[in-house]
């Protein structure tokens, strides 16, 4: 039969106590320590967590965020499938590098994820369309995924400031050999001592605490005395005037929440940014392949003009002079078409980079998305000229049906940047209240409750600790400090009035910005609607000068210069006509980019 005493005996031992002991914490060890992976990977949930919550809130809907790059991106591919010359492993990729001593390794599953770039089994020439373009250069390019990273910087943060107002926990143990030969008595022993809190701090301001300790104490003397000591205290501590309130607790998290909210609000404005940027770097490179084109085309003609010009002079039919004329014109077209060439390569390559791409890499663009430009804006032109060839010789601006106050307004309402600048303002108020708690008194109540006792060498005579409520210490106190100077807080307090009364100038700056840039996207909307109908319709003009000018040469009513000047001035039109269509066409989404409406998805394409 066990008894009570036997049981008691059982528990005093501080070496059978130590057992449950030690396989508590290593149960709490186990559940509340993680591997780096994991800790990883749960800094990313906690991070996206906070996103998803922010897009809910900013604009109604979460779409997917991913920062991490695939091992095997699209630069790398070229690199390697083209056998580009690269300054070393650093431009391979994080994953190229030499590993160095204790370099974390990262599970497989952690670092996959998905390219949306096109994969082939070998990249020896990559193909790109403007939509691709767009995919590629949000997936590649490095400003656009440094402006993801710091979403997601912004997100951690914000974890870091919510984690203050959660519940703390720590566990401690400890275990001491001491021999002290200090006095006539020496005292040699162990001591083992296991500590177990809690703490946290509310969003009034309040802070509370609780923790529990247990001591296992054995002599290693003759007499062999060993004891438990086991005490629990709690505390808590409220501010009364400085520092209370939940606008002044809670400040800290509220910016964190608004700074995500603003990385969101820059990175979309720079999506926007962006996008238009690809679209024109991209239409100009096809407007120079065009150029380069219309040059040829040029080249071809003027070459055939003067193997005429050499044979009518050969029959005394033309002046040497105009032959002269015509071989001059032939050297200029081929310097024409060689400078057009260049032109179309330097391009291509600030493309490449453009999209985060080697400047080095084959790349072909699909001309159809020009074609399909100009397909689309045929009926419009042919309209459009055929009214031309009837008004009167001041032309209408009216094409454009917007009206520039709606568009204003529609940016008032849209534009990611002014959104920051008025939270800016809301901000600067804030900071305004925050200083103006500082200059209050400082005045916290507190209090604490303490029961048992503790036990070590010099008192493990005294026999086990009880932890009896009925025998413990309890206290409270106020502390109040009546400053005799606020300075440094004053002037931080004048000098945050002056913050704010400066957002508030920045967002009525952007404000005039904002509306200068609509109304001038609209007229260069509205000019290049009406530059595109006048190109269009000299296109016409050239085209039937040539064909006129070279009938009359044959019949003798007319002479070199004059075919080579049609012919130069066709290939002018033809050149004048693409960058016109280009340029109306960059021009309406530059000003849906302006107005805040041209939406994006996740993987960078606009959705009009």
């Amino acid at each position: 039969m066990v008894t009570c005493s036997m049981f008691a005996e059982y528990l005093y031992n501080p070496f059978r106590v130590c057992l449950p002991v030690f396989l508590l914490l290593s149960a709490a060890l186990v559940t509340g320590c993680a591997s780096p992976a994991k800790q990883r990977a749960r800094a990313d949930q906690d991070a996206l967590d906070h996103i998803a919550r922010q897009q809910q809130a900013v604009f109604g809907a979460d779409e997917e965020f991913v920062i991490e790059r695939p091992a095997d991106t699209l630069r790398r591919k070229l690199l390697i499938d083209q056998d580009l010359p690269h300054a070393g492993p650093e431009s391979l990729g994080a994953d190229a590098l030499e590993p160095i001593p204790h370099w974390p390794v990262v599970a497989e599953e952690d670092a996959e994820s998905a390219d949306t770039a096109p994969r082939e089994e070998s990249l020896t020439v990559l193909s790109l369309d403007l939509v691709t373009a767009l995919r590629v250069g949000a997936r590649n390019n490095n400003e656009y995924q440094e402006r993801k990273e710091e979403i997601f910087r912004a997100a951690l943060l914000l974890d870091t400031e919510a984690f203050e107002f959660a519940n703390t926990y720590v566990g401690m143990l400890e275990g001491t050999f001491t021999e002290d030969r200090s006095a006539d008595d020496r005292q040699r022993g162990f001591t083992e001592t296991f500590t177990l809190g809690a703490s946290r701090t509310l969003r009034t301001g309040a802070e509370l605490s609780t923790r529990i300790m247990l001591d296992l104490v054995q002599l290693l003397t003759l007499d062999g005395d060993s004891a438990y000591g086991i005490m629990a205290d709690v505390s808590v501590s409220i501010p009364l005037l400085r520092g209370a309130g939940r606008h002044v607790v809670m400040e800290p998290l509220t910016q964190a929440e608004r700074n995500v909210m603003y990385a969101m609000y820059t990175f979309e404005q720079y999506k926007r940014r962006y996008a238009v940027r690809v679209a024109s770097e991209y239409l100009q490179v096809l407007q120079q392949a065009d150029q380069v084109v219309n040059a040829a085309d040029n080249l071809e003609r003027v070459a055939i003009s003067a193997e005429r010009a050499r044979r009518l002079a050969e029959a005394g039919r033309l002046p040497e002079i105009q032959v002269d004329q015509a071989q001059q014109e032939e050297l200029r077209a081929r310097d024409r078409w060689l400078s057009a060439q260049t032109g179309y390569e330097r391009r291509l390559d600030q493309l490449k980079i453009t999209l985060g791409l080697p400047a080095d890499a084959q790349v072909e663009l699909d001309d159809g998305d020009l074609r399909q430009l100009m397909d689309q804006l045929e009926d419009e032109l042919a309209a459009r000229v055929a009214a031309l060839e009837e008004e009167e010789p001041t032309p209408s601006m009216d094409a454009i049906e917007l009206d520039a106050g709606d568009a204003i307004r529609t940016a008032l309402a849209q534009r990611p940047d002014l959104m920051i600048a008025q939270g800016q303002v809301f901000d600067a108020q804030r900071a305004v209240t925050v200083a103006r708690d500082d200059l209050r008194w400082n005045a916290n109540l507190s209090g604490s409750a303490q029961a048992g006792g503790r036990r070590g060498l010099g008192n493990a005579s005294l026999g086990n600790a009880n932890l009896n409520p009925a025998e413990g210490v309890y206290t409270a106190r106020l502390d109040l400090e009546v400053p005799w100077s606020r300075r440094a807080a004053r002037n931080a307090y004048r000098d945050r009035f002056i913050a704010l009364d400066r957002s508030i100038r920045g967002v009525q700056e952007l404000e005039n910005s904002i509306k200068a840039e609509v109304r001038q996207a609209l007229r260069v909307l509205r000019q290049s609607n009406e530059t595109m109908a006048i190109q269009a319709r000299s296109v016409e003009l050239a085209q039937r000068r040539v064909d006129s000018t070279e009938l009359f040469l044959q019949a003798g009513r007319a002479q070199i210069r004059d075919v080579l000047e049609a012919q130069e001035a066709l290939v002018s039109a033809r050149d004048a006509l693409t960058a016109a269509v280009v340029t109306y066409r960059l021009a309406e989404l530059e000003l849906q980019r302006d107005m805040g409406t041209l939406a994006l998805d996740e993987t960078g394409v606009w959705m009009e």
